[in-house]
């Protein structure tokens, strides 16, 4: 692509935040969510992620392991 291309594509996303009203899309987030909403959500989720015990999380199909890396992740991180 060439510069002006990039720039139509980030101006036309930036149209469609807009005409959202910016509410950040994720697929693990309820919908609607601004950006400090989905970090709040992350943090809140992740920290209790941290807090489960093994039996729980065989119940959702997690490891200790998977659930260790995504539960120290930074909450500004997807």
């Amino acid at each position: 692509m060439n510069g002006l291309t990039d720039v139509r594509l980030m101006l036309l996303n930036q149209e469609l935040l807009d005409e959202q009203g910016n509410c950040v899309r994720h697929a693990s987030a309820p919908s609607g969510m601004n950006r400090w909403q989905l970090m709040w959500h992350r943090l809140t989720t992740r920290r209790a992620l941290r807090e489960l015990d093994a039996d729980q999380l065989k119940d959702i199909g997690l490891t200790p392991r998977q659930a260790y890396r995504e539960g120290v992740k930074p909450f500004w991180r997807d």
